[in-house]
């Protein structure tokens, strides 16, 4: 039985091994008397003995290092009904716990605890804590592996094969625009001529008709 699948529950005594988890719920044994039932989300909720922390007049502590604590001290488990015992016996074992947020009642239920997984022969792990800089150091080097020109390259290229059919419209443009100049020179000049040119042609043969 592995501690990492040791759970709590609100509202039932003791502790369970988690079997099974579903959407609404989870398949649970108990480590008092080997019993298996479901347990519905929406009445209780579960903790991981490997979740929950503990006060301390420092930074949390997880549970299992209080467990640990009392694992290799000398003195015997208090008596859960005497409060004054409970709170002395954790000033000895863990003086660095915070008594005014950790209550006497969540000091008789970690020696309760502590009492099932011996029974039960559950060693007990602590957490190992992911470690930070060795993923920092990985994604500096992937960052140098990664040649930035290489990206930079591309984008030059874009842009100067979208200029280019820009220019070749330009050009069009303009000589569409200069063709009816050229054009429409010619037949003005044509239209001109050949109007001054008859009437000079009659006038000549009225004269001598006169004379």
């Amino acid at each position: 039985m592995e501690y990492s699948k040791i759970i709590s529950v609100t509202g039932l005594p003791g502790l369970f091994e988690l079997l099974s988890s579903k959407g609404d719920g989870a398949i649970v044994r108990s480590l008092d008397d080997k019993s298996t039932r479901f347990v519905s989300s929406r009445v209780h909720n579960f903790s991981h003995l490997e979740s929950i922390e503990i006060f301390t007049i420092r930074e949390n502590v997880n549970l299992a290092d209080v467990f640990l604590a009392m694992q290799n001290s000398d003195k015997a488990f208090p008596n859960g009904k005497d409060n004054a015992a409970v709170k002395g016996y954790f000033e000895a074992v863990y003086p660095d716990m915070d008594f005014e947020r950790v209550y006497t009642s969540d000091m008789k239920k970690i020696v309760k605890w502590l009492e099932i997984l011996k029974r039960n022969n559950i060693e007990i792990k602590a957490p190992v804590p992911e470690p930070e800089e060795e993923t920092t150091v990985a994604t500096e080097q992937e960052a140098e592996q990664e040649p930035a020109p290489e990206t930079e390259q591309p984008k030059k290229t874009t842009k100067k094969k979208e200029a280019a059919p820009a220019k070749e419209k330009e050009d069009v443009k303009e000589e569409e625009i200069k063709a009816p100049k050229k054009k429409a020179a010619p037949k003005k000049a044509a239209v001109k001529e050949d109007k001054e040119a008859a009437p000079k042609k009659k006038a000549a043969p009225k004269k001598k008709a006169k004379e």
